[in-house]
């Protein structure tokens, strides 16, 4: 249809991101995934048919269908009625730009590690506080490169 937008998934896109996974679910009424295998897709048909090319990351797979589950997935999170919570989506990891705040659940002590007492003490803007400061301690540790793209 005229509202079709091809995506080939290959190796000489662009870096699949957050903020691209959004656009995508946003403005994309009807997405086809072009997969190759091996060698690739013929060229002519992605100069006549392709609309974007998307990379999953500096490696390489056998086939373009583990990048196409990838963005399929990422982008139907996007989908009303595909997740539980719809608001989950605006507080995960990279919905800002950082990585997201660590997790905790059940017991409170586990091995010796306890549930930050904040976590337990139910005052919602202290525990908002705590998440946010987590969430930079967090991207600072393991994603550091994350906070240079902030700039």
């Amino acid at each position: 249809t005229p509202e079709s937008y091809v995506v080939y998934m290959s190796p000489k896109g662009t870096p699949l991101t957050q903020n691209k996974v959004k656009q995508l679910a946003r403005e994309i009424k009807h997405l086809i995934i072009i997969c190759g295998h091996y060698e690739g897709l013929d060229e002519r048909i992605i100069t006549l048919c392709v609309n974007e090319q998307i990379s999953i990351g500096d490696f390489i797979l056998t086939g373009g269908e583990i990048p196409a589950l990838a963005l399929v997935d990422s982008v139907s999170r996007y989908v009303d009625g595909v997740l539980h919570n719809s608001e989950s989506v605006e507080d995960e990891s990279f919905s800002d730009g950082l990585l997201e705040y660590p997790q905790y659940t059940r017991p409170q002590e586990f091995m010796g590690l306890r549930v930050p007492d904040v976590l337990l003490n139910g005052n919602h803007k202290e525990i908002a506080k705590w998440k946010q400061e987590q969430k930079i301690l967090e991207t600072k540790k393991y994603r550091p490169d994350l906070l240079n793209k902030k700039d």
